[in-house]
């Protein structure tokens, strides 16, 4: 599974913060920040999601009230949102 974080979509409500700790608050952007990740085109961050921590990456993207998560399975099919 891996997660796709478009922080330019990100209006900094950090409930993704409060869903899993992979995600960190900028508080001088406003904005959070995916720990761990790696941008993939502009202002898009990827990071592969680890086993353990699965139920709380599909939290984290659909508390996010922009959709700026998107969550993929190991098949590259989009699940969330």
């Amino acid at each position: 599974m891996r997660v796709e974080y478009d922080y330019d979509t990100c209006i900094g409500m950090f409930q993704c913060v409060a869903e899993w700790d992979a995600f960190e608050e900028d508080t001088d952007a406003g904005k959070a920040v995916l720990a761990d990740s790696e941008e993939r085109e502009d202002g898009v961050f990827v990071r592969e999601v680890p086993e353990d921590a699965e139920l709380d990456a599909k939290f984290a993207a659909r508390s996010c009230p922009v959709d700026a998560i998107t969550i993929y399975d190991d098949d590259g099919e989009q699940l969330i949102p």
